[in-house]
């Protein structure tokens, strides 16, 4: 089996990362040649003490690398230094896996993974199927945003819904593998030379957005994408990050959530196309905020979503990166 680099980055999960490094131990390492790198970015609350003593207690030192930060940068930035560690190896690995600490990872995932993707040299990335402690699927292979879809995505009306079904971003769980545009970053094995060809992970977006640009960089330079379901990851949504849970009370987003939208449309298609984005979002969501205030009908959005977008829009904060 082709030596793989698996990449963990703990921010003040200290448990949830020793969870998701047991069940690595557990049912890929003995069917894979793979090693694991954690990075804490600069957690400051125990999380090295506890990660080193646990690393020592089960016996894992000859598997695991723990690698502590000086700052916390973000989550492109903790995957970075390891992915650039990684690369600086005399014989680096043919693939780096990236896993959200906030993942318990079952058995066959690793290697379904790269089933897929040594099934053609074009293939770059290929993501896992995540689902909920109860096996219940997650949405986790998704088209790239659109003026279309982000007009659906305000809105939120089944027949405009239906009308522009072929470019919402989240279509529905397939049980098959296919070729897709991004896949969450949850769980996303990446050939080495992807990297190689593109570079690393963008580290101006702290959280959120960074695996769909760097998914969109891949599909430009020629690169394929898959969702591979056979390869199943348990994820504990929102976990790490304590933002997008959608089985809590939502949680108001923060700004560093609107800069990496607004840095993914203005890099990736300029400054107009991010003003439109903006204004047909809103336009929708305002519709959408009217019919729900009228029907007193209930939704788990964030508190202050639509002041906040507008706050943080492109026409407000210019052309910010």
């Amino acid at each position: 089996m082709p030596k793989t680099e698996i990449i963990i980055v703990n921010f003040r999960t200290p448990r949830l990362t020793r969870d998701c490094i047991a069940s690595v131990i557990e049912y890929v390492l003995p069917e894979a040649d793979a090693h694991i790198t954690v990075t804490d970015n600069d957690s400051g609350d125990g999380s090295i003490e506890y990660l080193r003593n646990s690393i020592e207690y089960f016996g894992w030192s000859e598997h695991v690398t723990l690698m502590p930060l000086s700052r916390n940068g973000g989550f492109a930035f903790g995957n970075n230094a390891a992915i650039e560690m990684t690369l600086r190896d005399p014989r680096p690995p043919e693939y780096l896996w990236l896993l959200n600490p906030d993942t318990v990872v079952r058995e066959g995932s690793l290697k379904r993974l790269l089933d897929r993707i040594q099934q053609n040299e074009h293939i770059g990335i290929v993501g896992s199927r995540l689902e909920n402690l109860d096996a219940t699927p997650q949405r986790s292979a998704f088209r790239f945003p659109s003026i279309a879809s982000e007009f659906d995505l305000g809105l939120r009306i089944g027949v405009i819904s239906r009308l522009l079904n072929r470019y919402v971003v989240a279509p529905p769980v397939a049980d098959h593998a296919i070729e897709t545009g991004w896949v969450a970053g949850a769980s996303m094995l990446v050939r080495r030379e992807v990297f190689e060809d593109i570079g690393l992970l963008d580290e101006d977006y702290f959280m959120y957005y960074e695996e769909v640009d760097f998914c969109l960089a891949a599909k430009r330079a020629g690169w394929r994408c898959w969702y591979e379901p056979a390869s199943r990851v348990v994820h504990l949504v929102g976990q790490a990050s304590g933002v997008t849970d959608n089985r809590r009370s939502a949680k108001r987003r923060p700004k560093y959530w609107f800069d990496s939208r607004r840095r993914y449309f203005i890099k990736n298609h300029g400054w107009l196309y991010a003003a439109v984005i903006d204004l047909v979002w809103t336009i929708g969501y305002f519709l959408f905020w009217l019919r729900s205030f009228a029907s007193t009908k209930s939704h788990n959005d964030p508190p202050y979503f639509l002041r906040d977008s507008i706050r943080n829009s492109f026409v407000i904060r210019g052309f910010s990166l």
